[in-house]
């Protein structure tokens, strides 16, 4: 049974880990061409169009209006 404890506190630091990764190897590649002010101003756009999709994406899946 102590075995399987430990397995388990293994996953949180592997999720971590591999987020972080997935993050890096996300990032790494646009900050390189930020350097272009084009460039930069479109990854801005992109980020901004991002966050308000994933508002409006996440308000229409909790709407307060269907639990009643």
């Amino acid at each position: 049974m102590k075995e399987f404890f430990i397995n388990v506190i293994r996953y949180p630091r592997y999720l971590i880990a591999f987020s972080l990764g997935v993050i890096n190897s996300i990032i790494e590649p646009l900050g390189e061409r930020a350097n272009n002010p084009v460039t930069a101003v479109a990854l801005i756009g992109a980020f901004i169009s991002g966050l308000i999709s994933l508002g409006l994406i996440l308000r229409a899946m909790v709407d307060p209006s269907s639990l009643t």
